[in-house]
């Protein structure tokens, strides 16, 4: 399938919804897993601001790519984010998106806390 990356470095991106458990089955709450390595995967929802824009994103990380404590407005930077295009069917009615990966999320409140301390 295609992977877009997406170029984060002019954007603004803060935490809108702290990490949360990315679900694979809602009947059985089955937990998503990464099929290369197995990592539990979390879903965190970002303010993306970019050209005079604001959107609210859903980016899947893996648990292992978390760090620093991301609780809402905390700005971050996203590691290795690429857009996925897909569609699907489902009882007749055809669906489609975008949905989002990075290979981390991190906090910069600690980045910039030391650059303020040096």
């Amino acid at each position: 399938m295609r992977q877009i990356p997406v170029e984060t470095s002019g954007a603004t991106v803060m935490v809108a919804k702290s990490p949360q458990p990315k679900v694979r089955d809602r009947r059985t709450g089955e937990i998503a897993t990464d099929a290369d390595t197995g990592a539990k995967l979390m879903t965190v929802d970002v303010m993306f601001a970019a050209n005079d824009e604001v959107e609210i994103l859903s980016i899947t990380v893996p648990e292992t790519g978390i760090s620093g404590e991301l609780a809402m407005g905390t700005p971050v930077a996203l590691t290795g984010l690429i857009a996925r295009p897909w569609e699907n069917e489902f009882n007749g009615q055809k669906r489609h998106g975008i949905a989002f990966r990075a290979v981390a999320v991190t906090s910069l409140v600690e980045t910039v806390a030391k650059t303020k301390a040096a």
